[in-house]
């Protein structure tokens, strides 16, 4: 049986959903599915689904909070987890060198070389958790836990857009030119996000990422 979920209203244009700790993937699958039969409804400001939780942004000129609520509630107790369809996104990645000046170092910390450390990043299928730390940066899940790295001790000034990198159990991919501790394993030339686009980040919550070496 499902854990109870939360609904209530933040400030006077957005509802919220939140389930409880600890989050599960059968509830972060369902908050997706809830999250594409809200932008297939339309007439939202924002649909924004996080880690273990959902924000919905309204016009409160159109609707107003109580009626949200009613219909989050509606919709939730009427998703499944199976209903919601993920889509593959292939990232092709430029890997060590000037692109991954910490492959190395990875591969130290992990006993392997770097090819088995190029390998293994490219077998392995990542989950768009959620997004957050700057626009269109992905939180993924599935890091193959021999490549699991600390983060550096000083952060560099400014990582490259693009930069594929590691910080402790998770990778990502700096979708803009950043401070950042990672270590810095490749290189994508793919635009993360594009604030001129009606969706303008290229990943979402739930969709299933894999890196392609170059």
């Amino acid at each position: 049986m499902s854990k109870p979920m939360s609904f209530y209203l933040l400030g006077e244009n957005a509802a919220v959903i939140q389930g409880c700790a600890p989050a599960s993937l059968i509830c972060q699958r369902r908050l997706w599915s809830l999250a594409q039969q809200l932008r297939v409804l339309g007439g939202y400001r924002e649909v924004v689904p996080g880690m273990n939780n959902l924000t919905l942004v309204f016009d409160p000129e159109l609707t107003n909070g109580a009626a949200q609520l009613a219909l989050l509630a509606d919709l939730w107790d009427r998703s499944e987890a199976q209903d919601f369809t993920s889509r593959t996104v292939p990232i092709q990645v430029n890997y060590g060198g000037e692109f991954g000046p910490d492959l190395e170092l990875v591969a130290a910390h992990a006993g392997l070389s770097p090819e088995q450390v190029i390998a293994a990043h490219t077998a392995a299928e990542y989950l768009v958790y959620f997004l957050g730390f700057q626009p269109g940066f992905a939180y993924l899940g599935g890091l193959p836990p021999a490549l699991a790295t600390p983060r550096r001790a000083t952060p560099r000034l400014s990582v490259p857009a693009g930069s594929v990198g590691i910080g402790g159990a998770q990778t990502g991919i700096y979708p803009a030119a950043s401070p950042g501790g990672w270590q810095l394993i490749g290189r994508s030339s793919l635009t993360l996000f594009d604030p001129e686009l009606a969706q303008p980040s290229l990943l979402q919550p739930g969709d299933l990422v894999r890196f392609v070496s170059l």
